[in-house]
């Protein structure tokens, strides 16, 4: 069994930068990519971005240019470093894992509230 720990939210302004972590645990061997989405009260839940295994990125147009997710093997950790942040970034950010031959992210953590103020 995966678990998955974020953290690294909190207050920023406007064009200020946080960095998310994902501490992972358990079978992580299984993890064929891993993902951050977000969701504010009221709307869906939203693709953010998202590494393979073996290291391919995919970026939401919305983030592209300011966010980039990394992984420090040494730590078992996943980041998402998150610059030039906008209002409209305010969210509660969560960490998702695709495991291997699953078609869908089916381990989730437990959500860290990013909020931005202009």
């Amino acid at each position: 069994q995966v678990q998955l720990d974020e953290s690294g939210g909190g207050l920023v302004q406007a064009g200020g930068s946080l960095r998310l972590s994902c501490a992972a645990s358990g079978r992580t061997f299984s993890s064929y990519a891993m993902g951050w989405f977000r969701q504010t009260p009221g709307k869906e839940r939203n693709f953010v971005a998202s590494r393979t295994w073996n290291g391919l990125t995919v970026y939401a147009d919305s983030v592209k240019g300011r966010f980039t997710i990394s992984r420090d093997n040494a730590k078992n950790t996943v980041y998402l470093q998150m610059n030039n942040l906008k209002p409209e970034d305010t969210a509660i950010y969560y960490c998702a894992l695709q495991q291997f031959a699953r078609p869908t992210y089916d381990v989730w953590g437990q959500g860290t509230q990013v909020i931005v103020s202009s």
